[in-house]
């Protein structure tokens, strides 16, 4: 079950390259390019830019990330459901006709009517921000397009994933908005951006051997700077332990502006986090940002260990979520909730931050980030 997974530990290198995107005949010489309209340039925009939506798939009481558990964090999506749909619409992915009557029950006195949309997009389990699209938008017309990367449930962990894997085609189709395929294995959670040609990820996850061990670590990178526009890519070493994505870099270390980053520290050197954390830190240190700045590194505690049937659960401060109007910050009722809120707090003046208690959804090994995927605004012409 999902909750059960092994996280194998995996230690790379830490080369980072900076290098400008691909233009699409260097991306069609090197082979990767299919059904690229020509002249095309894209651009993946920062979280904290204008959303048109947010992406959410419904959870199911058969499904793997919550056992035993369903009826105790559906609480937790309601109040993020009612968090999102205060400022952006929110789209939910749902199995039936039966199900979207349910969760408008739930929703009907939360969420402003126009604000509630429903899609009949089947999924296996909740976790849009890997099995959904990536939303991209076109650099010389502001257009949105999609993009379907091959999801395969963080290194075909949890079988089946057919629903899942299918859900940007159909979200494509029902938004009719194109779609492109990267071909290549990405969940949303290994990859943060700051729309002005920089992205973080982690060496642990993106070059682990479940994901692609038909690509190198270059064209790992030529896809990132072709579909997401970015010109710089900046390797993370290892995530947090109990995290069963193989180290998403979303429960680590999350852009907040185009130069500034927050990164979780472990406090104690006998926590197995401890060292990793630290050694993210340090080469967070060493990078400089397309400008040619120094990043500016803000701190963000972890944490005191969670832990539910033995199990170590990967409960991040990290895992936050911009919504147009807010951030949702996951808690866990500790003291260091508030260090926590009061440092996002600082870092998003115009956003209000909404602490909202994640003890129950963390069982499922993610929070708000890992359940969310934004919709870019989209700019008429």
């Amino acid at each position: 079950m999902k909750h059960k997974a092994a996280v194998e530990e995996h230690h790379f290198s830490s080369l980072n390259q900076a290098l400008p995107p691909l233009t699409r005949e260097q991306y069609e010489i090197s082979g990767l390019a299919e059904n690229i309209p020509p002249k095309i340039s894209l651009r993946m925009p920062a979280e904290w830019e204008p959303h048109e939506a947010t992406w959410i798939s419904w959870p199911h009481p058969e499904g793997v990330s919550f056992p035993n558990h369903y009826n105790e964090v559906i609480p937790t999506f309601i109040a993020m459901a009612e968090a999102i749909g205060a400022s952006e619409i929110i789209r939910i992915n749902v199995r039936s006709a039966v199900e979207e009557k349910n969760i408008r029950a739930l929703l009907h006195h939360l969420v402003p009517k126009e604000h509630l949309e429903f899609f009949p997009i089947p999924t296996q389990e909740p976790w849009c921000r890997d099995h959904g699209p990536i939303f991209v938008q076109e650099q010389n017309a502001q257009k949105l397009t999609l993009l379907d990367w091959d999801y395969n449930a963080w290194g075909e962990k949890y079988i089946p994933f057919d629903l899942d894997n299918a859900v940007p085609k159909n979200i494509a189709q029902h938004l009719d908005l194109p779609l492109l395929k990267p071909k290549m294995v990405l969940e949303g959670g290994s990859i943060d951006v700051n729309g002005a040609g920089a992205l973080l990820t982690t060496q642990s996850c993106l070059l682990h051997k479940n994901r692609n061990p038909q690509l190198t670590k270059t064209e790992i990178e030529e896809r990132l700077r072709f579909y997401l526009g970015v010109s710089h890519i900046y390797w993370l070493g290892d995530g947090i332990e109990g995290d069963d994505t193989d180290g998403h870099i979303d429960d680590i270390t999350r852009f907040v502006n185009t130069r500034t980053v927050v990164t979780v520290l472990e406090n104690d050197p006998a926590d197995p986090n401890y060292l990793p954390l630290k050694k993210n830190r340090d080469l967070l240190e060493a990078f400089l940002l397309p400008s040619g700045e120094r990043f500016n590194i803000i701190e963000l505690p972890m944490p005191p260990r969670l832990e539910r049937e033995g199990q170590r659960l990967p409960a991040s401060y990290a895992n936050f979520y911009i919504t147009n109007s807010s951030v949702l910050l996951p808690t866990f009722q500790s003291p260091s909730d508030h260090i926590a809120r009061e440092i996002l707090t600082t870092l998003f003046p115009t956003r209000q931050i909404l602490p909202l208690d994640c003890r129950e959804l963390i069982w499922g090994l993610g929070a708000f980030h890992c359940l969310t995927q934004q919709q870019p605004t989209r700019v008429q012409i």
